[in-house]
């Protein structure tokens, strides 16, 4: 079975290469996704990273409020999207 994690407040420089080279370490890495912004395609700050359970357990363990690129990491279970009102 595998996890999501929501991963925030990274750098705009870091890349999912950073992220799997980071997080693979703990376990198997099924899918990295780093969010850009529609518009300009610059990245927004947080992705999503999808691994096996006790992997994703350790990655909050090591990461959550820890430094990572200059930034202090926001580490957890991602939560399903909620529903937005189409206009």
């Amino acid at each position: 079975m595998a996890k999501n994690l929501y991963v925030g407040n990274l750098a705009w420089t870091t890349t999912e290469a950073d992220i799997r080279t980071a997080f693979e370490a703990y376990g198997e890495i099924t899918s990295i996704k780093l969010i850009e912004d529609r518009e300009t395609g610059r990245p927004r700050g947080f992705g999503f990273v999808e691994m096996d359970d006790a992997g994703a357990d350790e990655v909050i363990a090591n990461f959550d409020g820890k430094d990572f690129g200059g930034r202090t990491l926001k580490v957890n279970i991602a939560k399903p999207r909620a529903e937005r009102p189409r206009w």
